[in-house]
């Protein structure tokens, strides 16, 4: 794996420990907090599944063109992965944010 990758690697494993500890620590209801975390993560995998979508069709293009896309793909990832973060965080705000 390249550096780049392992950072990413490294920081969606960060994200995901740090909405289950949010999660773990709501002061909210169970119920709201699995509604919550079903949609986001519903919405997420859908995401994913674009990704890998196109990262499949894409598999036959030409070597420089190959590297101008994995670039590409690698950016997105990125920038959805902070969005999931940002996403993450808001939805731990609210939760924490509501009165017990």
């Amino acid at each position: 794996m390249s550096k780049s990758s392992n950072s990413l690697v490294a920081f969606l494993v960060g994200a995901g420990i740090g909405a289950a500890l949010g999660i773990l620590f709501a002061p909210d209801t169970g119920d709201n907090t699995r509604d919550r975390l079903s949609f986001r993560l519903s919405k997420y995998k859908k995401e994913l599944e674009e990704l890998i979508g196109e990262l499949v069709e894409d598999k036959e293009i030409h070597l420089n063109e190959a590297k101008n896309e994995g670039k590409r793909v690698i950016s997105e990832a990125k920038n959805k992965a902070e969005n999931l973060l940002s996403d993450v965080n808001k939805l731990i705000d609210q939760i924490n944010k509501e009165p017990n």
